[in-house]
Formats: C-alpha cells, sequence, structure tokens
C-alpha cells in the first residue's frame, strides 16, 4: 500500500519521492518526465540553462508528461571578488588541458549566478515547485512564486538555515545531510560547521520549523525512504540513485564511477567549481586544491572547457563525479525501474517495522 504524507497529497504523488534536481545535465527532460509518469516528482536543475533552453527542456517535459514537476536555480549571489592574481589557478590546470588537447585556459570574467535572467522562464514553467539552493530570496520574488501557485522550498543544512527559510516563506524545507552527493546549500554559515548527517539533522529541522521537512543524503532505497518517514520527514529527495538510471544525463565513465565506488570513496572539494560538493575522489581533484582554487562560478568556468573534453573522451579522472555516501547501493534500472523498486521496498520496511 502506497505511504501517504503531506508531500503526496499536496502534490498528488503515489510515492513521497523528489529527483533531486542535478544542474549541467544528469536530469535530463527523459528522466524528470520518467519520475513523474511514476508517481513521484521530477525536477528540473536550471541553474546552468539559458531561458531560452529551460524554455526547451519544460516543453520536452510537457511532451512526455502531465504529471507536476518541479524547478530549481540557485538562490541570486552576488559576483564574487577576483583574485588579484589567477596565474596560479591558470597554471594549475594548464597541464590537464594540455593532455586533454584542450587550447589553454583562460582567465573567467567574475559573474555572480544567473537567477535574474532565469526567474521570469522559471516563473512560466508551470512548475508546481520552485526550489532553490545557496540561500534566501528576496521578497518580491517569494511574492512572484506564490502568485503562480507554486510550492516553495529551500536547501537547509542547519536548523539555523531551516527557520531562516521557514521566515522567508517556503512551503518546504530540504534537509541536506552531510552525505549528499553535489554542491552543499549552505548558506548561514562556515561550509565546515554544517557538515551534519541526515539522521541527526532532519528531526532537528523537523522539530523546529512547521512547514514539512524532506530528506536528503544518503538515501538510496527504500530502507532510508522509511527511515526519512520515521525521523519526520514528509519525503526524500534523491540525486545518487537516479544518475545510474538509463535516462540520466550523464557520461557513460560516470555511470560506472558510481557503480564501483565505495561508502568512503567519496569527499568534499572545491576543485572542480570553486564551493564544496561532494564527489567520488580521482585524479583532478587529488591534484587541485587548496589557495590556487578561484571563488565560485569562477572556478567552475575554468573547468569547465576540461570537464567537456574529458566527457567526450571518457576520461573520469578530470571529471566532477559528484555522489552521495550510499553509492555502494547505486544500481542499473530504468528510472520506472527505480520508482517502482522504491515503493516496494518502502512499503516492506514500513511493514516489517510494524511487526
Amino acid at each position: 500500500m502506497p505511504v501517504r504524507t503531506e508531500l503526496t497529497r499536496r502534490l498528488g504523488l503515489e510515492h513521497p519521492i523528489v529527483q533531486a534536481p542535478m544542474a549541467g545535465g544528469g536530469d535530463t527532460p527523459a528522466l524528470v518526465a520518467a519520475v513523474c509518469e511514476a508517481g513521484g516528482l521530477g525536477s528540473i536543475g536550471a541553474a546552468y540553462l539559458t531561458a531560452e533552453q529551460l524554455a526547451d527542456t519544460v516543453k520536452a517535459v510537457r511532451s512526455q508528461t502531465a504529471r507536476p514537476f518541479g524547478v530549481n536555480l540557485f538562490a541570486p549571489l552576488p559576483a564574487p571578488a577576483a583574485p588579484a592574481d589567477m596565474a596560479p589557478a591558470l597554471a594549475r590546470v594548464a597541464p590537464f588541458y594540455a593532455e586533454l588537447g584542450v587550447p589553454g585556459p583562460e582567465a573567467p570574467a567574475p559573474a555572480g549566478t544567473t537567477f535574474d535572467a532565469l526567474f521570469p522562464a522559471a516563473l512560466d514553467s508551470g512548475a508546481a515547485v520552485f526550489s532553490l539552493t545557496f540561500g534566501l530570496l528576496p521578497e518580491d520574488a517569494v511574492r512572484a512564486v506564490k502568485e503562480r501557485g507554486m510550492l516553495l522550498a529551500g536547501t537547509a543544512t542547519t536548523v539555523e538555515e531551516a527557520v531562516a527559510l521557514e521566515r522567508m516563506g517556503v512551503d518546504l524545507v530540504v534537509a541536506q545531510g552531510g552525505e549528499a552527493g553535489g554542491h552543499r546549500g549552505t548558506f548561514a554559515g562556515p561550509f565546515e560547521a554544517a557538515m551534519v548527517g541526515t539522521m541527526a539533522l532532519v528531526p532537528q529541522i523537523a522539530d523546529a520549523v512547521a512547514v514539512p521537512v524532506v530528506a536528503s543524503g544518503g538515501i538510496m532505497d527504500g530502507r532510508g525512504v522509511a527511515a526519512s518517514l520515521a525521523l519526520g520527514a514528509c519525503g526524500v529527495q534523491m540525486g545518487t540513485a537516479f544518475l545510474t538510471c538509463a535516462e540520466a544525463g550523464i557520461p557513460e565513465v560516470y555511470k560506472q564511477a558510481i557503480l564501483d565506488a565505495r561508502e568512503d570513496g567519496t569527499r568534499l572539494t572545491r576543485a572542480f567549481s570553486g564551493r564544496p560538493a561532494r564527489g567520488i575522489v580521482n585524479r583532478f581533484m587529488e591534484a587541485v586544491e587548496g589557495d590556487a582554487v578561484l571563488p565560485f562560478p569562477m572556478q567552475n568556468a575554468l573547468t569547465r572547457p576540461l570537464r567537456t573534453a574529458a566527457a567526450k573522451q571518457g576520461r573520469a579522472e578530470f571529471l566532477s563525479l559528484w555522489a552521495g555516501q550510499g553509492v555502494r547501493l547505486a544500481r542499473r534500472q530504468t528510472a520506472a525501474e527505480l520508482m517502482a523498486r522504491l515503493g516496494e521496498e518502502t512499503d516492506a520496511a514500513v511493514k516489517r517495522l510494524a511487526g
């Protein structure tokens, strides 16, 4: 019997499962639509798209499903201050550019997030949920989301951040535990102090806010879903589990790296984007760290040509292999097969706990 929660009731879902927005191409329209059709909430990670690309992505999703979906943007952030001397950062990556046959790196221009350019397209997307990561929204943006009838969700890595998001007006808080793959959503304090595990974070946030909480981080199967519900969450957000699905848009070598990884094989790094993110340890991550890393999103722009070439050449040692600590539980399957398995496993776990 399907689990019913505040999340499933509000959005008309069959399962309390959100496919995490994965900016950068992992969440293809086919993946988003398949999750929606299977009774979950598919999500478009739109932060690196143009407004036109977002509109095209929404059109592609809508051609495959009429069910609710979500769209995610990075919160509006100021442009970072450019280092006085970018030469060390360029020199650090130059040998890898040469190894991959890419023209030498060029200093990226300082730039903030593309929120202002993308926000109108997100409002026009017809999404049922608008979610943000890395911070808060201005009051006028919150009003605009509410006027469109969208549910508003924000990512928190501490109780303090969850309370700030609730005061801002979110309808849902995504509690991102330290196990989660990809970028940390921390915005109210130092990253190092916000590495709270999912099992500890979810109940503390659930006790601190009145809005529903979605658990995120290290959840890969129905046991994790059931555990999250027991901790006070109304649902879960999963990313790594969906990356090895047939519809995911990452290179084959990335999928294989997840399938081959161990639970102790991931760590946080600034090497690829300039912002702490959890991924599978590889050669580039180990070589590029420390003072020769530009701030986000400048480092992301600096490494993008290298990552693009590496994907074409099947060179996993140069890819940002974002993944959470539950990697041993990853499987090859379609999104529909994963969703069906998650539903069965969750039901079995709940029944087992009930005796």
